[in-house]
């Protein structure tokens, strides 16, 4: 693959966080949040800043053959794994809206869908946020992609819409040329988490069942984050992108 745009991206300070206002972000599986945006949630609270976290899948798939771990297990695994994540980070642990959509099924229409689009639309209203985190609008990973219109559709509910930026997960390892910002579509930043880079690691440290060697061993199919991948998070930057004025 050519290089990615966003390693060049404009570089932004570390205090620009602070400008963002409240923040709720929006996380398809439990360990995207402190994958994609741990280093602005640590400064976000650093600077004084109330955030609040909606997760959107059940986190059940990344072992779905384990005998050891029911499905409600793992549920409740991934969870506890999220919140301890998000206090490493200094959100309130308890300030997480679940949606609870079906892993790997995350819909992207229908019932469940307008339900879930009509409640993320009165969290961002109850928690007054001002600007909204979600996935790259088309991240190649199915959920993260339905997570995005999920977000849309929330903010098309408001008449007064907070701020949307949209974080990087997958698209470092898997993105197809379509898969990245087009000429024209969004302008993109890069913030400097440089002091609190060892924060962010610990807060991915946090979602041991998705590290080797994890703690759900009785899968062998079931998903570990690679050392490539997770070399992604180990930058003193994070990158960020906003659709552009139409």
């Amino acid at each position: 693959m050519s290089a990615l745009p966003f390693d060049s991206y404009p570089l932004r300070p570390a205090g620009y966080a602070a400008a963002l206002g409240r923040t709720v972000i929006v996380i398809p599986h439990p360990d995207d949040e402190a994958l994609g945006c741990g280093g602005l949630l640590a400064l976000l609270r650093q600077a004084g800043q109330e955030v609040a976290a909606v997760l959107v899948s059940d986190g059940t798939m990344s072992h779905p053959h384990s005998q050891e771990f029911s499905p409600a297990a793992r549920r409740e695994l991934r969870y506890a794994e999220l919140r301890h994540a998000l206090a490493v980070l200094g959100v309130d642990e308890n300030n997480v809206l679940y949606l609870g959509l079906p892993d790997s099924q995350v819909p992207s229409e229908g019932p469940a869908f307008e339900k879930a689009a009509s409640r993320l639309a009165d969290f961002l209203v109850q928690q007054r946020a001002a600007t909204v985190l979600t996935p790259w609008r088309r991240d190649p990973h199915p959920d993260h992609r339905a997570t995005s219109q999920l977000t849309a559709a929330a903010l098309s509910r408001l008449p007064q819409p907070p701020r949307r930026l949209e974080y990087v997960v997958w698209a470092w390892e898997r993105a197809a040329p379509a898969d990245l910002p087009q000429p024209g579509e969004a302008t993109g930043f890069r913030l400097d988490i440089a002091a609190v880079l060892p924060q962010k690691q610990r807060a991915i440290a946090a979602h041991r069942s998705q590290l080797a060697p994890g703690t759900i061993t009785d899968d062998p199919s079931g998903f570990l984050l690679s050392a490539d991948m997770l070399a992604h998070f180990a930058q003193p930057t994070e990158a960020f992108i906003e659709a552009s004025a139409p």
